[in-house]
């Protein structure tokens, strides 16, 4: 392939340099002032709707500073919270690795004009394609844009080309189409290329060595992702989620520079991405976005191969719809795919401890949600139990993107049902057909998907773009349990913020409802409603008048929000009584200390039910696991009493449980149980009760 320079000593030029053509000092000032708005007391930049800093946000901060001509304010502080805050658990870095991250990481640091070195010995061991697990992927193909970047870094460290790369070049060179185009499966599928991934490939090309063959056909393909607007999309004539995007218009325009090309239309392109120019002097991702660092860099960079000078228009760029907040509204919480196994009595007193308004259970037996609405109902506590589902084992495919399990998880009025999922035996299923059958039967029933997780950026663009114009997908996850936030192992959702409703997603495990009340009181949805009905929640979601919120261990007690619009936050800093859902008093805030159940006997789903007379069950609290499994105590039994007198219950011990049992003769008359339980971290004892009253028997 002929290029008028190299590919890689190209885009270091565009990260290095001013723009071609200078900018007004004005605006020039205008942009770095929107950039500072990012920075945060960790030393790097955020989102707009997030407390803390990640590397991404940081990288377009970085790279901006660099393409304005103008130095990085505290650059040693950007330096140190960009080498040593990766945003993701160290464990991650090993299953499925995002290795997008790390070349963000690596590329801001040699902006800043900072060693790199200590990245060697980690990069060194990325000798081919990361196993990407089939159980996710179902052909096992690895996400290609982290593929390019593992490629990227060991580039810029010297350790590639070398003889060493033999698996990474069969890899790319596997996937580059006739047209000289690139995706995520092999080539011989014949499934067609996207933008993104077609930079990528042809950057890691160069970094590998490879000699492509002549693709006159490319230049042509790339002119074709134009829309009538000036911006570009992923790939000519797409169907799905055809959107014109700064990412994809950037990645557009790279190739065509290097290939010596320019747009069918530069001068519309130039005035599209004007147009997605803010009043505070940021840029959007799409026309009625928000503003954020890394669509500004795109804008900035792509302007300079534009060879124009970004202007402010005379109308700024339109923002996404505020939502309006209903008359008589408050505060609800809703938690999504909460245990559906177990006790219901025991959900049902985390429901009234934690004030869940909506319980939707995960993948729950038959009768398990009849019977705790009826233990609700009887005890007078106000939760709602409906449906919320993660369907294993449904696989749904978009060419040349891979064939994704874990893409179908819903929620679903009780009342209508979730619907019938998909006949395994007929999978992988194309994504049109799941759209079009299971997912508009959910949404004729009340029911919505919610958006769990995806590492593959490129194929997520397409399906959540396609969700603000079609309503496929009625919100995105982001804290969970065993991935802190999406959010930040997936930056790229940021750009849905106002777009999309985010949710916090429990994805419960475990065979007792009670083992999962950590996750239950660190993490929950709120949504704002005129009631805590399904009505009022799919009004909220509608709105986008919903947000997730966290406080636990894993935020060090702090209170962090996702998708908290500042109208949200107003409104909710203006309901004092909505700070029942969490406070900061630390740990033991808000979990009940234990349970104490009567059992009788046909007690369906309750651990330990006798055959004949009663007993009590007593579970204390005790840290759990994110698989649902009891960890170390936080309380220790001081007694058990019944109508006043000492029993001595028994320890019942497993992988999975652990509880204290005493079984009795039923008696008539009233009768009252009390536990004191101690917790252990303030030595504070508590008092657990409970009364029935049995009838005399003929």
């Amino acid at each position: 392939m002929q290029t008028r320079r190299s590919w890689l000593a190209l885009f270091a030029a565009a990260a290095g340099s001013a723009v071609a053509a200078p900018l007004s000092e004005s605006l020039r000032k205008r942009i770095a002032a929107f950039l500072e708005t990012h920075r945060r007391p960790e030393g790097g930049y955020g989102w707009a709707s997030d407390v803390i800093a990640h590397v991404t946000p940081t990288f377009g901060v970085v790279g901006s500073y660099r393409l304005l001509g103008l130095p990085v304010p505290d650059a040693a502080a950007v330096a140190s919270f960009v080498r040593d805050n990766y945003p993701v658990p160290e464990i991650r870095r090993k299953d499925r690795p995002l290795w997008r991250l790390d070349f963000e990481q690596v590329q801001t640091l040699l902006w800043l004009g900072e060693s790199i070195d200590s990245f060697r010995s980690l990069a060194s061991t990325w000798k081919q394609p990361a196993e990407f697990t089939r159980q996710y992927e179902l052909g096992g193909n690895p996400v290609f844009q982290h593929q390019a970047m593992a490629v990227r870094v060991r580039h810029l460290l010297g350790l590639s080309p070398s003889p060493d790369d033999d698996a990474w070049r069969v890899y790319f060179q596997a996937r580059r189409r006739k047209n000289g185009t690139f995706n995520t499966t092999p080539a011989e599928d014949g499934s067609p290329g996207h933008v993104m991934n077609t930079l990528w490939g042809l950057l890691a090309c160069e970094c590998l060595g490879i000699e492509l063959p002549p693709a006159p056909g490319l230049a042509e393909w790339v002119r074709g992702c134009q829309l009538p607007s000036g911006g570009f999309t992923y790939a000519p004539d797409a169907e799905l989620g055809a959107v014109d995007d700064i990412a994809y218009t950037w990645c557009a325009l790279q190739i065509l520079d290097k290939l010596g090309a320019q747009p069918a239309q530069p001068e519309e392109c130039g005035r599209w991405i004007d147009s997605l120019l803010t009043a505070e002097g940021g840029f959007q991702d799409r026309p009625g976005g928000e503003p954020n660092p890394l669509a500004t860099f795109y804008a900035l960079d792509s302007l300079r191969l534009l060879k124009c000078e970004p202007r402010m228009p005379a109308r700024p760029a339109a923002r996404a719809p505020r939502s309006a907040i209903p008359r008589g509204a408050d505060v609800f919480s809703i938690q999504v795919e909460a245990p559906g196994l177990g006790s219901p009595r025991e959900a049902v007193l985390l429901a009234k401890t934690l004030n869940i308004h909506i319980w939707t259970a995960k993948n729950s037996p038959p009768g398990w949600i009849e019977e705790a609405r009826r233990v609700a109902a009887a005890e007078r506590v106000p939760v709602q139990f409906h449906i919320g589902d993660e369907e294993y084992g449904t696989y749904t495919a978009v060419e040349g993107h891979g064939c994704y399990s874990h893409l179908v998880d819903l929620v679903a009025p009780f009342e209508n049902g979730a619907g019938k999922r998909m006949e395994k035996t007929k999978f992988p299923y194309p994504w049109s057909e799941l759209r079009d059958t299971r997912i508009a039967d959910l949404r004729k029933r009340g029911g919505r998907m919610i958006w769990q997780f995806l590492e593959n950026e490129e194929l997520t663009r397409i399906l959540l773009d396609e969700a603000v114009e079609k309503g496929t997908y009625g919100a995105i996850s982001t804290f969970h349990f065993g991935n802190e936030n999406f959010l930040h192992s997936q930056p790229f959702l940021h750009r849905w913020y106002r777009r999309l409703p985010f949710v916090g997603l429990q994805d419960a495990h475990g065979v007792e409802s009670w083992w999962w009340g950590d996750q239950l009181a660190g993490f929950t949805t709120l949504f704002i409603a005129r009631e805590p009905t399904w009505e009022g929640w799919l009004e909220a979601l509608d709105r986008n008048l919903v947000m997730s919120v966290r406080h636990d261990a894993i935020t060090g007690w702090k209170t962090h929000f996702a998708g908290a619009t500042p109208e949200m936050l107003r409104f909710l800093e203006r309901r004092s009584a909505s700070r029942r859902f969490w406070d900061g008093a630390g740990p033991g805030s808000r979990r009940p200390a234990a349970s104490l159940v009567l059992l009788r006997p046909g007690m369906k789903f309750e651990a330990a039910a006798p055959e004949t007379g009663l007993a009590l069950r007593l579970r204390l609290w005790q840290d759990n696991t994110g698989a649902g499994i009891p960890r170390q105590p936080r309380t220790e039994l001081v007694e058990l009493t019944l109508d006043g007198k000492r029993v001595e219950p028994q320890l019942k011990e497993s992988r999975n449980d652990r509880y204290y049992l005493y079984a009795f003769a039923n008696e008539p008359g009233r009768h009252t149980a009390e536990a004191r339980v101690r917790i252990l971290d303030s030595g504070k004892v508590v008092t657990i009760s409970t009364t029935w009253k049995e009838e005399e028997t003929v």
